[in-house]
């Protein structure tokens, strides 16, 4: 039976505008009928792996995303002596394995491919193949550059190529658009800007007038996390995976998306955060939250709220995890190291 470790996170931002929509303002969703402030699932996967303690904790097991990897390429073989010709020929066909080139005569794909560390090196192996032979690369050259997958981060959160579907890799962790618990919308900062060379003597007034949007709020999160799938996404290499649920989890707590920051250091740690663990059908807890939380103690009511949703589901549905584990950062109780040692254990442990 498949092993889903699930987490339920209640954090509490300040004001901030973490994630912005194409005006530049909070992402907002409706939940139960009233508006609530929203970030991304995309921001958060983005700022958990681009995190340098996630970096530090996977290092040597994490990818790149880019469509420039054909540039790089080119760029390489140049400097080795291949002619421009060839180098720009070649390129293109090792380009063209990771996804659909752009229209023209350049390198770049349409896509933004994820390269794990095992393909980075596959391709400079390949790149000094060809500088030392000065021959176009065969066939099985480009196949032998689908090694196997050893970047943590594409193993939990997945690749897809449309253009090359032998590269995709389904994402072992599910991750949903995060939510205020409570109902929310964006309000708007007025401010200026003074010149500091303007003394006042013709023009008192501001150098620079402007708004910006901003948001707070306490926010729910939810993440599944098939462990089978991970494992085998990384060769079944157990202490990879145990490692890259540590660097998630702690990042699920302790990263905060990198949108205006220099604005409102609006940089938070999770308040709360519950995980799952067994073989039952996974089901987030948002139904906790459609009616929308008031009050002045909105952590507290949140997680209690979380918890009777959880209970009522138990009881009509019959136990929905083999095991549970949390701590609450309000309270003092668990730690975090403790959610993931339960988190890495066997199933039934």
């Amino acid at each position: 039976m498949t092993c889903f470790i699930q987490l339920h996170v209640i954090t509490s931002y300040p004001p901030s505008n973490l994630n912005r929509d194409d005006l530049g303002r909070p992402k907002t969703a409706l939940v139960g009928g009233v508006t609530r402030l929203r970030i991304s699932s995309q921001s958060l996967k983005r700022a958990w792996r681009t995190a340098a303690s996630f970096k530090q904790a996977l290092d040597g097991h994490v990818g790149v995303r880019t469509k420039e990897m054909g540039r790089k390429v080119f760029e390489d073989l140049t400097k080795g002596g291949v002619a421009e010709s060839d180098a720009r020929a070649w390129a293109r066909k090792i380009a063209g394995c990771f996804g659909k080139l752009r229209a023209g005569d350049g390198f770049d794909i349409e896509q933004l491919a994820h390269f794990g560390p095992e393909e980075q090196e596959a391709i400079r192996e390949l790149v000094n193949k060809l500088i030392a032979s000065k021959s176009e690369p065969t066939d099985e050259d480009l196949r032998l550059l689908r090694a196997p997958v050893a970047a943590a981060d594409i193993a939990m959160f997945g690749r897809m190529l449309a253009a090359a579907p032998a590269f995709n890799v389904e994402a072992a962790a599910q991750v949903a658009h995060a939510f205020t618990v409570h109902r929310a919308s964006a309000e708007d900062d007025y401010f200026t800007a003074v010149d500091d060379l303007n003394r006042g003597d013709e023009d008192a007034g501001a150098g620079h007038i402007g708004e910006a949007a901003f948001g707070a709020g306490v926010y729910y999160l939810y993440v599944c996390i098939n462990r089978d799938l991970l494992d085998s996404n990384l060769g079944g290499d157990t202490s990879l995976r145990n490692r890259a649920l540590a660097a998630l989890i702690e990042a699920i707590a302790k990263v905060s998306p990198t949108g205006k920051q220099a604005s409102f250091a609006s940089r938070a740690y999770a308040s709360y955060m519950l995980a799952e663990k067994g073989s039952q059908q996974p089901r987030s807890l948002s139904l906790a939250f459609v009616k929308p939380i008031a009050g002045d103690d909105v952590i507290g009511q949140s997680i209690r709220v979380l918890n009777e949703k959880l209970e009522n589901m138990d009881k009509v549905y019959g136990a929905c995890a083999d095991e549970r584990k949390f701590f609450n950062a309000e309270t003092g109780e668990g730690t975090l190291a403790e959610l993931i040692a339960f988190a890495q254990a066997d199933c039934g442990k």
